[in-house]
């Protein structure tokens, strides 16, 4: 039974090598993008962290602004 499941009548070697290299390559996009989310979220900090409750109140009544966020909300 295992065995037949293995070598699927001669395409097993096929099937299970795709499916690494599938799942490797998903994997690594997966980690490239964490990562490349951690840098941004990291110089979104460093340009914006430091933000006061005045500049923050007058950045959400601004009009693009508004834009962004209601879009947010409803997604």
């Amino acid at each position: 039974m295992i065995n037949e499941l293995l070598f699927m009548n001669g395409y097993g070697v096929y099937v299970l090598s795709a499916f690494g290299f599938t799942l490797l390559s998903f994997s690594g996009l997966y980690v490239i993008t964490k990562l490349q989310f951690a840098k941004e979220q990291n110089k979104f900090v460093a340009k914006f962290g430091s933000l006061n409750t005045d500049k923050a109140n007058s950045a959400k009544l601004q009009r693009i602004n508004k834009e962004i966020l209601a879009n947010a909300t409803n997604n």
